[in-house]
């Protein structure tokens, strides 16, 4: 009779040792999978977010070149004894500001890490600003 309660001693012994051993590995790999899991995520808005930025830089080029030509135009307005040019160009520069609102509204949510999907939002909205700011001046130049 002691001998086999020896044995179940030992077999039970020996079966929570292995579950132990089990619940050990399965836990260390949770933590493993959690912290490749964040790693890719990490890595995939890390690239995603790269493409936003290169689109940034392409607004901030777009914008300083219409500024240029804001500021080339702006001499043949101010020369010019027609108030509805001059109210027309004023009009344009605030689209012109605008743009450039929007363009920094860009740049605050990619530095503050919006989703991906805001950010893409924002660089639309931005773009089809500066389309309106192009059309202003085009409108301003046709009226010269």
């Amino acid at each position: 009779m002691k001998r086999s309660r020896l044995n179940l001693f030992k077999a039970t012994s020996m079966s929570i040792s292995v579950l132990g051993i089990i619940m050990i590995l399965g836990t260390i790999a949770v933590f493993v999978y959690i912290g490749v899991y964040s790693i890719g995520n990490t890595i995939n808005s890390d690239v995603g977010s790269g493409t936003a930025y290169d689109q940034l830089a392409v607004l901030k080029s777009d914008y300083n070149t219409l500024n240029g030509q804001y500021s080339s135009l702006k001499t043949n307005v101010d020369s010019t004894s027609n108030s509805n040019i001059k109210t027309a160009y004023i009009n344009a520069q605030l689209e012109l500001v605008k743009a450039k609102a929007a363009i920094d509204d860009v740049d605050s949510a990619l530095a503050s890490g919006k989703s991906k999907e805001e950010v893409q939002k924002r660089i639309n909205a931005a773009q089809t600003q500066l389309n309106v700011a192009k059309t202003s001046l085009s409108n301003v130049r046709g009226m010269m």
